[in-house]
């Protein structure tokens, strides 16, 4: 359904979200950590969190380096929160997991994203984006 119903109003609020995660130890290349259980570990702290916030994953993609989102909210939601508490909880969950990395990983995540506000017309063309990231990066030769 692309438009909700609020007590008083009726939107259709959605974003694009990319972020990163930090440089760690190497200095070029951002870690190509969020693999295999990592990966896992994330998508469900993300998913844990956005129910919580009360907003909507649409879309997601975990990359071994950045992720995508596509986050369905209330026009109440402030997305520079939404983005900060879905952060934090992740890192938060992967060094209560791992307690290892809490030393060796000073910061999961870049501290700077991508956010744009995606309208009804471009929906299609984000999910088919972000359902292409593997595609175009085996391509690219990048993973």
């Amino acid at each position: 359904m692309r438009f909700q119903k609020g007590c008083k109003n009726v939107y259709n609020v959605g974003y694009h979200v990319i972020w990163a995660t930090d440089f760690f130890t190497q200095k070029v290349n951002r870690s190509q950590i969020m693999i295999g259980n990592f990966a896992k570990i994330i998508e469900n702290a993300l998913l844990v969190k956005a129910q919580q916030l009360e907003v909507v994953l649409e879309k997601y993609e975990i990359m071994p380096d950045h992720l995508h989102l596509f986050i369905k909210c209330t026009p109440h939601h402030k997305i520079s929160e939404v983005i900060g508490q879905l952060n934090g909880y992740s890192s938060y969950i992967l060094r209560k997991i791992y307690p290892k990395y809490r030393k060796k990983y000073k910061h999961l995540w870049s501290p700077s994203y991508y956010c744009e506000t995606v309208g009804h017309i471009s929906e299609a063309t984000i999910k088919k984006y972000i359902d292409n990231q593997w595609q175009s990066a085996e391509r690219d030769g990048k993973y």
